[in-house]
């Protein structure tokens, strides 16, 4: 088993950290993480029905929001929500208490083989820094015939701030993530049957680029995991952003485009 290196795992805590202290603040500006969890709990094969749904993980489960809507859907079953970041557990916790729940990383799952029927994971494996394990553990954990939906960041995501930035230096402000195609090839190369893996398209418009920035803070997203510009950025250059930006705006606002890909795979019988 490849071990993580010494700047992977602190990316990682810095992840975990940086969700736990947007705990408080995350619900109150997650629209976007609401519309892309529910059109993900839309992708659920129709041919599963709610009664075969035993045991269920929702994996990277935030606050809870969807631990709550998959506990409503599948009443009878046993639920857990798994997340690196106790500050994000602690806000689940009051939300769903009668579910199980667990700190831990995602390509290093603490359960047991063959033990879920559905893995549901709504925008957090972008921050996984090995995505194939993360597809093994899932093949590992679900049962025959268990489904694992997923949903993503991609490649293009921010593309208007991450360009706005370029007219003030090269430095990284914007997080990079895989490409759709790079999904693609992961996926196919799994142990698990894909049944289907695109990207969609969210645009959300803002009034002034520290709406956005606001929100990405709140929501704990503003972590640069690599190449992150060291020290502040001076007046002048938040200047040339803000009219960098300016260049995108549309009528309804500055836009702020999100590629999201969607997946669902199974664990065949």
């Amino acid at each position: 088993m490849r071990e993580l290196s010494a700047q992977q795992q602190n990316n990682k805590q810095q992840v975990a950290a940086a969700f736990s202290r947007a705990a408080a603040t995350y619900d109150s500006v997650a629209d976007f993480q609401r519309a892309v969890g529910t059109r993900l709990l839309s992708l659920l094969p129709e041919s599963i029905s709610p009664t075969q749904i035993q045991q269920w993980l929702d994996l990277g489960c935030g606050t809870g929001y969807f631990c709550e809507h998959l506990q409503q859907r599948f009443a009878s079953a046993r639920g857990t929500g798994l997340d690196l970041a106790q500050g994000m557990l602690a806000f689940a916790r009051t939300r769903c208490p009668t579910l199980s729940y667990i700190c831990a990383d995602a390509e290093q799952l603490p359960l047991q083989d063959n033990s879920q029927d559905l893995i549901f994971s709504s925008l957090a494996l972008q921050w996984c820094t090995d995505f194939s394990k993360v597809l093994r553990e899932a093949h590992r954990v679900l049962k025959p015939g268990g489904v694992l939906l997923f949903s993503s960041l991609a490649d293009g995501s921010l593309i208007e701030l991450r360009r706005s930035w370029q007219a003030v230096d090269n430095a990284n402000h914007v997080n990079q993530f895989r490409t759709l195609k790079r999904y693609q090839e992961l996926t196919a190369a799994s142990a698990l049957q894909v049944l289907d893996v695109h990207c969609h398209t969210h645009t959300y418009h803002y009034a002034k680029v520290a709406d956005l920035t606001h929100e990405l803070k709140h929501l704990g997203a503003d972590h640069v995991q690599e190449g992150r510009a060291p020290g502040l950025v001076s007046r002048q250059g938040l200047q040339r952003l803000l009219r960098a930006y300016e260049d995108y705006r549309q009528a309804q606002g500055l836009p702020a485009t999100w590629q999201v890909v969607y997946g669902v795979l199974r664990k065949e019988d």
